[in-house]
């Protein structure tokens, strides 16, 4: 009988000792897996603040486009304003040419 109960103590730990292998490598997996997700979360948080970087880089550049659109239109409208100052010389031109031809007459 002591053989008997040596042998199922035998095969108690021999099981233990298996279970007690797989489930250290179930740890293992799951340790491996936990690590690369973390990894991942670090790229996605690198990528998100290279995002954020570039989209505040946009917008100092839009800002910029928005200066220069507005000085263009102040352009604009002070070409706006020469422009009609020049017709209204050119019509004057045209007063001052018959007025000439009336003096030579």
């Amino acid at each position: 009988m002591a053989s008997a109960s040596s042998t199922s103590a035998k095969n108690l730990f021999v099981d233990s000792k298996n279970r007690l292998a797989e489930r250290v490598q179930v740890n293992v997996n799951n340790m491996g897996s936990i690590c690369r997700q973390v990894n991942r979360g670090s790229q996605s948080a690198d990528m998100l603040t290279h995002s954020a970087r570039n989209m505040a880089l946009q917008e100092h550049a839009i800002r910029n486009s928005e200066e220069n659109l507005h000085k263009l239109m102040l352009l604009l409208t002070h070409l706006g304003y020469q422009q009609e100052s020049i017709q209204r010389s050119v019509y004057a031109l045209e007063n001052v040419k018959e007025q000439v031809r009336d003096m030579q007459r």
